[in-house]
């Protein structure tokens, strides 16, 4: 139901696909409204060429922020990873007045009904699938990511992420009747009778500190779960990738305002360099929401001070493979040299840690020893990445200077069995491109190297006394330091159930055998959990009903009914 007659009825417009995405949440198959293919076909013929031209409009000005609160501006200061500076400024918004403006823009929204804050949600998401091309040019150019990674997972990922947020919402608020009729007998006289309302209301204002490398897949659970659940939203990005979370402020205040809503239900709060704003937004006291993904260590620091909020994060791991046995020695190969390879391991759910027994594992092209299989490895990342074309569309380029220093800390380490190399990019002259570094360890000796997280592209084939030694590894480094992944490769069902046993005693997403086109560190919504609270590495899934249902409490009134009703009663 729109707010006024003249307010267009996004439910209404969306009430199908809610439905669908509410059920597709329960049955956990492959579902998604948002093609993920950039294609003419699916987009439309000119699609490509007017996000791209969107984009360019973008740079070298100010963000255009209609109607936006500012104190003032941030000043250009994203680079692009691909070699030139992307001259945006933002509206400056300083943490007291953001707080204090969503809050007094929060009372109409908390009390629409569910169905009308998902339609506008629903409607926003919609309208970021259409800006998709848009959106992939400035998560590449703030991330890194090569162009068709940054439209999938920046894009319709992202969006496929949030729409899942959005239908774990919903449903949790409609698990209640919004009204009642409480009838208790009585021996004498007639029953007592009471009407009673049920009504969701939000926590109150929500926080979502967004990270560098995946603003959007990382950034779209927690805005939507927030908003629907009738909560205004800070987007508080990461200096170094402001622009596509711009857009979707931008797109969603366009959204709530067409909808009869005050468009400061969502706000942009970006910051300059030398600024730490996410510490003051998180620990405001009328802040009852964080989430937030990015390091450990502020992720630890916000679950331990921001004590008024609720806080989900997703922080970093040591993500990690077993290997014991292949029948599908190239497959497994390809798909580990894939999964090191994208990106650059700029992802919280790269392999890190792959366990081998250094005496030798069974493959079907014979017997490996660690030795032999990190040179085997080596030659998949070459043959992967020989041609530098290919190798551009794949690595995309590295995001920023501390990446490269644990690149270089982690060649100083003098175990290294393949090194990196420098790719030139075809398109992009100034790009700084990487391959992965692979190191060879102990993991005896060498404990105190790969229990610490090596994001970029490092990884290390670890040599260990055999698979129960592995799964020991396993065990105890994601009880201690967390993981967002874990893998498995073994033809023995009895070490693959051993393997399942370990991470789940551990509180890990396990894949097996995995040597085709579905990698370790990529998930779909809709089926596959990300992160999870049962270790170290984040204290929120997304998406599950536990990341939504902390956000909104059901409030209700009681009174007695009417003598009239009572009277029907008897």
């Amino acid at each position: 139901m729109s707010t006024t007659d003249q307010h267009p009825d996004f439910f209404a417009r969306h009430a199908a696909l809610l439905h669908k995405a509410a059920e597709r949440t329960a049955d956990r198959g492959y579902w998604t409204p948002h093609p993920e293919t950039p294609s003419t076909s699916a987009y439309g013929a000119d699609a490509a060429a007017q996000g791209e031209a969107a984009f360019r409009d973008l740079l070298d000005g100010r963000f255009p922020l209609d109607g936006h609160p500012t104190t003032g501006t941030v000043p250009a200061a994203e680079v692009s990873p691909y070699g030139f500076p992307l001259g945006v400024s933002y509206p400056q918004l300083v943490p007291e007045l953001a707080v204090a403006t969503a809050k007094a823009a929060a009372t109409a929204w908390r009390a629409a009904s569910p169905d009308t804050r998902a339609g506008v949600a629903a409607e926003i998401l919609a309208r970021l699938n259409a800006a998709s091309f848009e959106i992939a040019h400035a998560v590449q150019h703030t991330t890194g990511q090569p162009f068709v990674m940054a439209f999938q997972a920046g894009g319709p990922h992202a969006q496929d992420r949030g729409l899942e947020a959005v239908a774990y919402a919903w449903e949790a608020q409609r698990r209640h009747p919004a009204t009642a009729r409480w009838t208790k007998p009585r021996r004498r006289g007639g029953p007592l009778v009471m009407d009673k309302t049920y009504t969701p209301v939000g926590r109150g204002v929500a926080v979502l500190v967004a990270c560098n490398t995946f603003p959007t897949w990382n950034g779209y659970p927690g805005l939507f779960a927030s908003l629907v659940t009738g909560n205004p939203v800070v987007v508080k990005p990461h200096r170094g990738a402001v622009l596509p979370l711009a857009i979707t402020v931008r797109i969603a205040r366009e959204v709530l305002a067409e909808a009869g809503f005050d468009p400061d239900v969502v706000l942009l709060a970006a910051s300059r360099p030398e600024e730490r704003i996410a510490t003051d937004l998180a620990t405001h006291p009328d802040v009852r929401i964080v989430d937030f993904t990015g390091s450990s260590e502020f992720g630890d620091w916000l679950e331990a001070n921001a004590r008024q909020a609720v806080v989900h994060t997703e922080k970093a791991g040591l993500n990690t493979v077993v290997v014991d046995s292949a029948d599908d020695y190239a497959g497994l190969l390809r798909n580990l040299a894939f999964s090191l390879a994208l990106y650059s391991g700029q992802m919280c759910t790269t392999p890190q840690n792959i366990l081998v027994p250094r005496d030798g594992f069974p493959t079907d092209q014979g017997p490996r020893t660690a030795d032999e299989f990190a040179a085997d490895l080596g030659s998949a990342l070459d043959d992967l990445l020989g041609d530098p074309a290919r190798a551009a569309a794949t690595l995309g380029a590295i995001v920023n200077g501390g990446v490269l220093a644990r690149l270089e800390e982690a060649a100083a380490l003098g175990r290294t069995a393949h090194p990196s190399r420098t790719v030139e990019h075809p398109d992009h002259p100034d790009a700084v491109v990487r391959t992965p570094l692979v190191a060879l360890l102990d993991a005896e000796a060498d404990e105190k190297t790969y229990t610490s997280e090596w994001f970029g592209p490092v990884s290390f084939v670890i040599a260990t006394d055999d698979t129960a030694h592995s799964l020991r590894v396993l065990h105890d480094t994601v009880r201690r330091h967390g993981a967002l992944t874990a893998c498995v490769y073994a033809t023995d069902e009895g070490v693959l159930a051993a393997t399942r046993a370990t991470a789940l005693e551990a509180g890990v997403h396990l894949s097996e055998n995995l040597t085709g086109d579905v990698f370790p560190n990529q998930s779909a919504a809709f089926s596959d959990f990300h992160g999870t609270s049962a270790n170290p590495a984040a204290n929120a899934t997304l998406t599950d009903p536990a990341f939504v249902h902390s956000r909104f409490s059901v409030l209700q009134s009681r009174r007695h009914a009417t003598t009239e009703e009572q009277a029907h009663v008897r």
